[in-house]
């Protein structure tokens, strides 16, 4: 199986998926005329899958008008707001901030740990 017959296997497996589904939404909005549709259809598995099909094009397609409509209303935040702001760069430095006492104890243990290591030395050099 090619890489293209699987994708339009699968794109075609999707809609009829959704076709199916939308069909069975309208059979519970409207029983009587989705069981006279289905019964004219019969046996046919072949032609159920075209019109289950077709149908999933169609909900995919008004699904993606919906979509789009939906997303041109909404204001896009990564469009580039430089025009709005004049084109003015503002350059900042970050500067660490250090608490005093929290400075002061780790120099204390830094300090600690330096004479431990001194008499680790010396341990092992006798």
């Amino acid at each position: 199986m090619y890489p293209d017959d699987l994708s339009q296997t699968l794109q075609k497996g999707f809609r009829v998926t959704l076709g199916a589904t939308a069909s069975l939404i309208e059979a519970l909005q409207d029983p009587e005329r989705s069981s006279q549709k289905f019964s004219e259809l019969g046996g046919d598995v072949n032609r159920l899958t075209e019109e289950l099909e077709v149908k999933g094009e169609t909900t995919e397609r008004e699904a993606r008008q919906f979509v789009d409509a939906l997303l041109s209303q909404v204001p896009n935040p990564f469009t580039s707001s430089s025009s709005e702001a004049g084109g003015t760069t503002i350059t900042t430095v970050a500067s660490p901030v250090v608490n005093t006492t929290v400075q002061s104890d780790l120099d204390a243990l830094t300090q600690e740990l330096t004479e431990i290591r001194k008499e680790i030395e010396a341990l092992k050099g006798q």
